[in-house]
């Protein structure tokens, strides 16, 4: 599951920067564009190679900041079924050189077309698959993995010191009270729970590479047994840092595993989403913008009651620090 989300994240960013570099050159040398093409030097040529390259500009921007690739990466599939088009009734009214080059402009699209539809469907069985993996674990309890990715304009050894202080930890989990670090490697944690209570357990970091990655997991007798990786990559622009974290949590069956899935919501994998969005928001502006119905920790959400999505104060976010 891990290596499938990964490989859609690689891919949609590859055709990120792809539609990046075909956006800039429609716009800054759309004269080029049309003679490479074969494409006529008419007023209607002259108006659509802009417009393509803006679309494509757009298709960058989601593709390079959005965790949620595979809805840009249908967009990209819509824009090629389009520029197919074009191309199909341009082909059908040129011929000679002109025409050669369209043929061989369309065979270019018709190869990034079928890479869209493919990394669109891998998106779209990895998210479904995620999906009826976590419904299963809240019918029948076993092991419930949840998979989310954020890039935070920081460098990597910035964010991986920040999250290695495992003290800064519940300032962007929601779900955590407290983690104290108990050694080098040792710590113990406390969660609000359903109905209410804490839960609390101990956990020890198993492998760790400065700057690169976490793996930690939790010891003794946890009512919920966990795990979880966390590694740090840097980004493409030399600037910023992929956040890519894995927590897999041991689930009991009956009532009680119920209660935990129902915790986690009906999309498990929001709850983490929401948490990096946090980390994000800490780490590049120092503060946490909340919004109603935000799922914040039992102590938090006493101090901090919900109302329409503003930016924390500063006493406001030393307090939620410090929970």
């Amino acid at each position: 599951m891990e290596a499938g989300q990964d490989e859609v994240q690689r891919r949609g960013r590859g055709l990120g920067w792809m539609s990046l570099g075909l956006g800039v050159a429609q716009l800054a040398a759309p004269e080029t564009v049309r003679r490479i093409s074969g494409v006529d030097d008419s007023s209607t040529s002259r108006a659509v190679v802009p417009l393509v390259g803006a679309r494509e500009l757009v298709h960058a921007a989601g593709l390079l900041t959005s965790r949620r690739k595979g809805i840009w990466v249908w967009t990209r599939v819509v824009g090629d079924a389009m520029d197919l088009a074009s191309l199909g009734i341009a082909i059908a009214r040129r011929d000679g050189r002109r025409r050669r080059r369209l043929v061989g402009v369309t065979g270019a699209v018709v190869g990034i077309a079928v890479v869209d539809l493919l990394t669109a469907v891998q998106a779209s069985r990895s998210k479904r698959a995620g999906s009826v993996r976590a419904a299963r674990s809240s019918r029948q309890g076993g092991s419930m993995e949840l998979t989310a990715t954020t890039t935070i304009r920081k460098p990597a050894p910035e964010v991986y010191a920040f999250w290695r202080d495992l003290d800064n930890l519940p300032t962007f989990m929601a779900h955590l009270e407290e983690v104290r670090a108990t050694g080098d490697r040792t710590s113990h944690w406390s969660a609000s729970a359903p109905f209410g209570k804490n839960v609390e357990w101990d956990a020890e970091i198993l492998d760790e590479a400065t700057g690169e990655r976490i793996a930690w997991r939790s010891t003794g007798n946890a009512d919920v047994p966990n795990a979880g990786t966390v590694r740090f990559v840097p980004a493409p622009d030399g600037v910023s840092t992929e956040v890519h974290v894995v927590l897999s949590y041991d689930i009991p069956g009956g009532a009680v595993g119920k209660a935990v899935a129902k915790y986690f919501g009906e999309e498990p994998h929001q709850q983490l989403d929401d948490d990096l969005r946090r980390l994000k928001q800490v780490l590049e502006t120092g503060q946490v913008v909340r919004s109603e119905g935000a799922p914040w920790g039992k102590r938090a959400r006493k101090e901090f009651p919900q109302r329409p999505a503003q930016p924390l104060s500063d006493s406001e976010f030393a307090k939620g620090a410090d929970a």
